[in-house]
């Protein structure tokens, strides 16, 4: 291809960008890729996850915080970001469950709610897509929401008869799911820590998972969809910078950290994807996103 390759990342919210997929967008970044990530809400109603930052004054401003932070991201990432403009749901918790906010995103109709993604995808005309699978990730709404809504703009840009008034017809080429934290990657990086030092930030979880699964209620392995290894260990720096740039998001001292570059990029120095839908040859399994593109 003559012209630049152009990657589209739509995301739930503010942070989303960085914990899925980041080292691999900061690599095509750095490579000349036009790189868009896309963000659906707003985060306003997500929790302050970082104890030092728990402050009346940042709750009060969460919303603005919240965009300041993804500026800094997108920065450090090395890649554009556009807002969708929707109400973050929140994540309902009780039993029974509470009802979703009026106005959330969780409650839009998403041949509604793609109407704006169709017209970025027609401005900005990316070649690949990712978003994230049916469970969109992790029970979130919003996540859930953002597949929806992603699959019904993908399929509805190349369509002139759908959103008229939204831009002329364009056809992405590939779409992908963010396959992200695997049980694979998890107990490979484990055993490199035990190995490593002894220890591990992962037991507790791997003895939650095993209880699941005893208990039948475990869902199938996400690395067992994977068709596309993009290698970018080198851009795990850049990823975990971004992801501390929305401070009131992450505690610098959890686990999110807590495993040694040098032993992530040696043991899994790749960012996994599914390919769902592509117009274009190419074999799987995959090492690039642009595969039959380039």
């Amino acid at each position: 291809m003559g012209e630049q390759l152009r990657l589209m990342a739509v995301h739930a919210h503010p942070d989303d960008e960085s914990s899925k997929g980041a080292a691999a967008m900061a690599k095509y970044a750095a490579e000349g890729v036009d790189v868009l990530v896309v963000t659906c809400t707003g985060g306003e109603r997500g929790s302050v996850l970082n104890p030092k930052l728990d402050q009346p004054e940042i709750w009060a401003n969460i919303a603005e915080i919240r965009r300041a932070e993804m500026d800094r991201a997108r920065e450090i990432l090395g890649v554009r970001q556009a807002w969708l403009g929707f109400v973050d749901s929140g994540f309902p918790e009780g039993d029974p469950l509470p009802p979703l906010p009026e106005g959330c995103f969780g409650l839009v109709d998403p041949e509604e709610a793609a109407a704006p993604l169709v017209e970025l995808i027609r401005a900005f005309r990316p070649h690949v897509i990712t978003t994230y699978d049916e469970t969109g990730g992790y029970p979130h709404p919003d996540h859930v929401m953002t597949h929806k809504v992603s699959m019904v703009a993908f399929e509805a840009a190349a369509d002139a008869s759908r959103y008229p008034d939204r831009g002329e017809p364009w056809q992405p080429l590939k779409l992908y799911y963010n396959m992200g934290w695997s049980r694979a990657r998890f107990m490979a990086l484990h055993e490199a820590m035990i190995e490593a030092t002894g220890e591990s930030p992962y037991t507790k979880w791997i003895e939650e998972r095993l209880e699941q699964q005893a208990q039948q209620e475990d869902r199938p392995d996400p690395d067992l969809r994977v068709t596309t290894r993009v290698p970018c260990g080198e851009y795990f720096e850049i990823r975990d910078d971004a992801l501390r740039a929305h401070a009131t998001q992450v505690d610098p001292d959890s686990q999110w950290f807590a495993v040694p570059l040098p032993i992530q990029q040696k043991v899994w120095p790749t960012e996994d994807y599914e390919l769902v839908t592509s117009f274009v040859e190419s074999s799987v399994p995959e090492d690039d996103l642009f595969a039959g593109v380039r």
